[in-house]
């Protein structure tokens, strides 16, 4: 049996157990936040043809409901990239992508292009935004100074729940 080198040994076998899961949360939730920001500006942009594109795709949607998908698109992705309120954000991001992957077989396929993702995508987002629920935002997140300001307001022995967090 041959021997790996030290540096494969060190980099891959010794750091196992050692993980950056809060940097690892603020990635996830910078890039999924800028993903989602980005398709709500890009169909903001050209709502007339988005809105006129999926009016027959399910019978509610009308003007009203392109608009507060957009609305909730833009404001619950610059919250999940701040990191606050991410789980109360979250909530409708994963109603949106449900809309959005039961709406997307019955657009048009220039729609499709424009305005969403190709089929499979609305299902990815909703897999990330499940994750970031349970794992919540990280101690790199506004969500966690106000946790600490609040704990720290309490005098309580809280504040080793949030270390072990």
């Amino acid at each position: 049996m041959t021997k790996l080198p030290k540096w494969i040994q060190s980099l891959f076998m010794m750091n196992v157990g050692h993980t950056y899961s809060n940097l690892s949360r603020l990635f996830l939730r910078q890039f999924t936040g800028l993903m989602f920001l980005q398709l709500g500006v890009r169909q903001m942009l050209h709502l007339e043809e988005f809105a006129h594109s999926s009016m027959g795709a399910i019978a509610t949607a009308n003007d009203s409901t392109i608009i507060a998908i957009v609305v909730i698109e833009i404001v619950c992705a610059v919250f999940i990239i701040l990191g606050l309120f991410t789980r109360l954000a979250l909530i409708p991001s994963i109603g949106v992508m449900i809309y959005a992957e039961t709406m997307l077989p019955s657009l048009a396929v220039g729609a499709k292009q424009m305005f969403f993702f190709e089929p499979g995508y609305p299902i990815m987002f909703l897999g990330i935004f499940v994750f970031m629920m349970l794992a919540g935002p990280g101690k790199i997140s506004l969500d966690y100074l106000v946790a600490i300001h609040t704990i720290s307001e309490k005098d309580d022995e809280e504040s080793e729940v949030l270390e072990k967090a």
